[in-house]
C-alpha cells in the first residue's frame, strides 16, 4: 500500500495524487490476458543518494571497494486482471525459480518464473488463494487481513507481517491456519499504516524486523528488532534503530542475503510536479547484524536508486535467491489497485564488490 499518509485531507490528496501520476503504467507493456509479459530494463546514472548516516545536503559517503553491484536481467509488467488481485506488497523467490507474492488484502499467489537464460520472459502455474486466521476462516475484512511483509522460514513455513492489527503470523503453508508468533515489543504503537513492511529470516537464523514508521527515540530513525526464535515457540526480541536515507525515506520491504547481509528497500513519497515516488536498495553487511545489539543503530549503503529510465513506482518487495548460478535480486512494486499503475517484477543479478 502507499507509504504512511496520516488521515483527512493528507490522505486524500495522496489519493488524487496516485490517481494523476499514473507512473506505473507509463512505457509499460499491456499484458492483455497474460499473466506477465518482458521488457527491457536499464539502469539510471550512477549518482548515488547520501548513505544512511549522511546528512541531507552534504556530500555522499564515500562508496566502500567492496559494495556489491547490481546488474539488470529484465522485468515483467503484471496482470491485474489475470491474476485476479492487485495491491501486491511481498514476495518471496525461491531457487527453482517459484515466486509467492502476497497482496495488502490477505490474498496471495504463486506461479514460476519463465526464464531465457537469465532474462524473465513470462510467469507460469498460476495458482491464488487467501490468508486464513487461527480457526481456519479466509481473512476478508480489511483491518486484519493487512498483510505487508513474507519471510520463509527455515522448516518450509511461512512468517507474515500485518498491518493495522500489528502481529506476526507463522503459516505451515499459506492456505493453512495462522498461528500466533510474540510481536516485537512495542510495535502496537505503529502508526495504523507503519508497521512491520519489512520481515526477514537472516542466514543465520535471526529475525530481522523493521517498522516502516514507527520513530525511535533519534530523529530520524524508525523502530527495528532482531528476533531468535526459542524452542518453545517464543521469541526473544532484541530492540534497535534503523537509519534510513534522509529525508523522508521510509523502508518497505527487507530480505536476507547468503552471507548474513541484508538488502533494505526504501520509498519516500511527494506531491509535487514529476516523480511521484522515490525508492532506494540499499545493502546492510554480515558485519553489522552479526554485531547488533541493544541500542544498535543499523544503516546501510545504497546500491541502486529506483528512477527513470528503471519503472518509478511504489516498490513493496524484495527477495533474494541463487538461481543458475547467479544471486538474483527480485524487485516488487504495488499498482495500489489503480488503473494508472501497474504491477512490475524487476530482476537484477547481484555480484559481489572487490
Amino acid at each position: 500500500m502507499p507509504p504512511p499518509a496520516g488521515t483527512g485531507r493528507r490522505a486524500l490528496v495522496l489519493g488524487a495524487a496516485l490517481a494523476l501520476a499514473g507512473c506505473g503504467a507509463r512505457g509499460l507493456p499491456d499484458p492483455g490476458e497474460a499473466v506477465a509479459v518482458p521488457f527491457p530494463i536499464t539502469m539510471p546514472p550512477a549518482a548515488p543518494l547520501p548513505a544512511g548516516g549522511a546528512l541531507a545536503g552534504t556530500a555522499p559517503a564515500p562508496r566502500p571497494a567492496f559494495l556489491p553491484r547490481l546488474l539488470p536481467l529484465g522485468g515483467l509488467a503484471l496482470s491485474r486482471q489475470a491474476i485476479g488481485f492487485g495491491g501486491l506488497s511481498a514476495l518471496h523467490l525461491e531457487p527453482d525459480g517459484r515466486l509467492t507474492v502476497l497482496n495488502d488484502h490477505g490474498a496471495w499467489f504463486t506461479a514460476r518464473l519463465l526464464l531465457d537464460g537469465p532474462r524473465p520472459v513470462g510467469l507460469a502455474e498460476l495458482h491464488t488463494g487467501r490468508l486464513h486466521d487461527g480457526a481456519g476462516a479466509p481473512l476478508d475484512q480489511h483491518f486484519v487481513a493487512d498483510s505487508e511483509s513474507l519471510a520463509r522460514l527455515p522448516d518450509g513455513g511461512w512468517l507474515v507481517g500485518f498491518e493495522r492489527w500489528h502481529r506476526i503470523r507463522a503459516y505451515r503453508d499459506l492456505d493453512a491456519p495462522g498461528t500466533y508468533v510474540e510481536a516485537p515489543p512495542g510495535l502496537a504503537r505503529a502508526p495504523l499504516n507503519g508497521g512491520l513492511e519489512s520481515l526477514a529470516v537472516l542466514a543465520d537464523g535471526r529475525w530481522l524486523a523493521l517498522s516502516e514508521s514507527l520513530a525511535a527515540a533519534t530523529p530520524g530513525n524508525v523502530a527495528a528488532w532482531i528476533g531468535r526464535p526459542r524452542a518453545d515457540g517464543g521469541v526473544d526480541w532484541t530492540r534497535l534503530d534503523y537509519r534510513p536515507a534522509p529525508p523522508d525515506y521510509w523502508p518497505s520491504d527487507v530480505a536476507a542475503l547468503p552471507d548474513g547481509g541484508a538488502l533494505v528497500l526504501e520509498r519516500r513519497f511527494g506531491l509535487g510536479t514529476g516523480l511521484r515516488f522515490r525508492c532506494r536498495l540499499a545493502w546492510i553487511p554480515p558485519a553489522a547484524l552479526a554485531a547488533a545489539g541493544p541500542g544498535t543503530v543499523l544503516e546501510a549503503e545504497t546500491l541502486l536508486r529506483l528512477e527513470p529510465p528503471l519503472p518509478a513506482d511504489n516498490f513493496e518487495g524484495v527477495s533474494v535467491a541463487r538461481l543458475g548460478g547467479r544471486t538474483v535480486v527480485a524487485l516488487l512494486s504495488d499498482d495500489n489497485e489503480s488503473p494508472f499503475q501497474r504491477g512490475v517484477l524487476l530482476l537484477f543479478e547481484l555480484v559481489p564488490g572487490r
